[in-house]
């Protein structure tokens, strides 16, 4: 009779075990799986910045930035939207004839500057995948862009698209290659 004590209290102990090492097991399964699914703050942070903030945010942006203080913009791009921008790098504007960045950055040729930039600028959201070899779209401006697909590239006019989808909290950015100049 005692045997059959001894193995009971044996047995009730390894259950209280095994059932403790469940109990862990679960609570950190269930850590593992809650940390896994938060909200990246990196990921959040960037939809509460607006197209500016990011371009201000964002190195190879920056002639850009300094052409959309110069023309008078900050306000506009922060605003409501959506937008969908295609901003043009550095080494895009650098790719412009001599002298032509600095001369659209004078007081006296803001409209021609405010012309180009909201050549770059399609009211709404569009997103890579929106976009069809052929399709048209319309600019700030009023002229029309033309997107065109070519071995998996999408190109703007004559600009190749090198970073698509940025998303903002008023719209979305294409980082583009060349700087799109509106038929004068």
């Amino acid at each position: 009779m005692p045997y059959k004590l001894v193995f009971k209290i044996v047995n009730i102990t390894l259950t209280i075990i095994t059932m403790r090492k469940l109990l862990i097991f679960a609570v950190l399964v269930a850590f593992f799986v809650t940390s896994a699914f938060q909200v990246n703050p990196k990921h959040a942070s960037i939809l509460e910045n607006d197209i500016v903030d990011l371009a201000v945010q964002t190195d190879i942006l920056s002639t850009l930035v300094a052409a959309v203080k110069a023309g008078d913009l900050v306000d506009v791009l922060k605003g409501d939207g959506p937008f969908t921008v295609f901003a043009p790098t550095n080494e895009a504007f650098a790719k412009l004839p001599a002298g032509t960045v600095e001369n659209l950055l004078k007081p006296e040729n803001k409209a021609q500057l405010v012309a180009v930039l909201t050549y770059h600028v399609v009211p709404g959201k569009v997103y890579s995948k929106d976009l069809k070899d052929g399709m048209k779209a319309k600019t700030a401006q009023g002229g029309e862009l033309t997107i065109s697909l070519k071995n998996g590239k999408a190109m703007v006019n004559n600009a190749t698209v090198a970073a698509v989808d940025i998303e903002a909290s008023n719209g979305v950015v294409h980082v583009i290659d060349t700087v799109i100049l509106p038929p004068m």
